[in-house]
């Protein structure tokens, strides 16, 4: 299609007085950005490329919503897969025991993250195995020690009980740790965390506590009438 030639030459003039972007351009006459694009390429403003504008902050919140939309679909279904995959993992002896412990151990106030944390080193390696086995994320490792332990004997300890490479290892003192006399009990391999990022892993377990959960409500409402 044919356009007068002074709707060219007010494409041009947007570019090159008001500095518009193609797609504020192509807004501003109602023009297909491919025929704006033609008429204004030997005009390169790179501040443009740089500069915000209402038309970059409308495509940027639109873009925005869709990703937010997009990324809370896939979260969904892999609500909906672990909720369909529980009873096949349910059958392997100790992944029950690791959702029980996450429901009572496990972190959950981020929802992109994965971690557990614990002192007593079974509870570790039980957590640590199905981590690992679930997600092909990096899993890494956080301790908090006390002020008279030493974190490189700590990180082996724990880095040959799981098998794990150190350099997976950081650690952080504990808060109280200048306030040991008088201590009746203490953690002789400090508090570890085993965590790793991701998200969908995360949506996953959400489905699994909530399947154990509901198996505790129906066993204890047996015969005497649900509560809640």
């Amino acid at each position: 299609m044919a356009y007068p030639a002074y709707v060219r030459e007010k494409a041009r003039e947007l570019r090159i007085k008001k500095k518009l972007s193609l797609l504020e351009i192509a807004e501003r006459l109602s023009l297909p950005k491919t025929t704006v694009f033609y008429w204004i390429r030997d005009l390169p403003d790179p501040e443009i490329k740089h500069r915000d504008t209402p038309g970059r902050s409308r495509a940027r919140i639109a873009q925005g919503r869709r990703m937010k939309a997009e990324y809370q679909r896939r979260r969904e279904e892999a609500y909906q897969r672990g909720w369909d995959e529980f009873a096949l993992l349910a059958a392997q002896p100790t992944f029950t025991d690791f959702v029980c412990m996450y429901i009572g151990e496990g972190y959950k106030r981020d929802r992109n993250r994965v971690s557990i944390s614990n002192s007593d080193p079974a509870v570790i390696k039980l957590a640590d195995r199905w981590i690992r086995r679930l997600t092909s994320n990096e899993v890494t490792y956080l301790f908090q020690y006390h002020a008279d332990q030493d974190p490189d004997e700590l990180i082996s300890f724990w880095s040959a009980g799981l098998r794990a490479d150190k350099r997976l290892f950081r650690f952080q003192r504990k808060s109280n740790s200048g306030s040991l006399n008088g201590r009746g009990w203490r953690c002789p391999h400090g508090v570890l965390a085993v965590r790793c990022n991701d998200t969908y892993l995360r949506a996953r377990l959400q489905a699994w506590m909530d399947r154990v959960r509901e198996s505790w409500l129906d066993s204890t409402d047996t015969g005497r009438g649900a509560a809640w």
